[in-house]
């Protein structure tokens, strides 16, 4: 099986095209150590030839163009794709609005949580998609599915969905309460677990979770690899940059460090290894020479790049 990270920002990719906090100046630059990301998904294929997407961002277009994987091969017909199908983890922007870049009556399966299919049919837009072409297809929680493309073909990659700490989409709050909880642990934001058809090996994508719980580390116990969210080095993060008014925990994400981090949270778990994807334009992380950037590394943690590539 083979994974490749084709996006490994937060929402408004690295920099964020109206950002002009001292990172995404840095990147806009060519600061060394600073290098742009395009917002969070992955692409894994159990033959090298069929991929499924984990999340369709807003810069899939970009993505297919920077990884010749995904673009259609030299002796296939006029109109194709080695896309076979797209897997949601929530209805998040960053996560579903690439779908609307899919759009040209090219076969492909499209599986999500019931909150997140309910979301796709409530917006017309998404009949850009004709369901006859591109079929919807439940992802039923804590159940492994072998995830096929339009015909019904199995791609050889099984995916088990687990709901995890987060919150509904923003778009989806409502706006009239805004002192309400909208945090959900009911599947409005998922992990999944990516194997192949022999599971002798798996990867877990978990781009967004707020808190990790006992139920969480035990399912991560000898994971092969771990992809997990790593939008904010701590929960003010934002508000002392000056750029936003919301914490991690607000928006539904734990931040990397202190005690209730994620570092420390999964210090003691058995991982092969773990690696912070999903990584937000404040985050220090993100300059290579940064203290922060050095203690993810002590820690035993990798940061996230657009175009890594991992074999299992």
């Amino acid at each position: 099986m083979r994974v490749k990270i084709i996006g490994s920002a937060a929402g408004g990719g690295f920099p964020q095209w109206n950002c002009n906090y001292r990172l995404s100046r840095a990147a806009r630059t060519g600061m060394p150590g600073v290098h742009p990301r395009t917002q969070s998904s992955i692409a894994a294929s159990a033959d090298g030839t069929g991929w499924v997407l984990f999340n369709a961002s807003p810069d899939i277009r970009q993505q297919i163009a920077q990884a010749p994987e995904l673009q259609p091969a030299a002796d296939a017909p006029l109109r194709s794709t080695p896309i076979r199908a797209v897997v949601l983890t929530n209805a998040d922007v960053d996560h579903i609005a690439g779908l609307l870049s899919l759009r040209e009556r090219q076969p492909f399966a499209i599986y999500a949580t019931a909150q997140v299919l309910a979301t796709l049919e409530a917006n017309s837009i998404f009949n850009v998609l004709d369901p006859a072409i591109v079929p919807r297809r439940l992802l039923a929680p804590t159940e492994e599915m072998a995830i096929r493309d339009a015909d019904g073909h199995p791609t050889g990659l099984v995916v088990g969905s687990f709901a995890v700490p987060g919150k509904v989409a923003l778009y989806l709050e409502q706006r009239d309460h805004p002192g309400a909880d909208f945090s959900s642990d009911t599947g409005d934001t998922i992990g999944v677990r990516i194997s192949s058809v022999d599971g002798r090996a798996a990867v877990f994508y978990i781009p967004g979770c707020a808190r990790i719980d006992a139920a969480l580390r035990a399912r991560l116990a000898d994971a092969a690899c771990l992809l997990f969210d790593g939008t904010v080095y701590t929960d003010d993060e934002m508000i002392t940059a000056r750029v936003g008014q919301k914490t991690g925990a607000r928006m539904g994400h734990i931040a990397m460090s202190g005690e209730a981090g994620s570092i420390a949270g999964l210090a003691d778990v058995k991982i092969a290894r773990r690696i912070f994807i999903h990584i937000n334009n404040t985050n220090p992380v993100l300059d290579e020479n940064s203290a922060e950037h050095a203690a993810v590394r002590a820690a035993g943690w990798e940061v996230a790049s657009d175009g890594m590539e991992m074999e299992f």
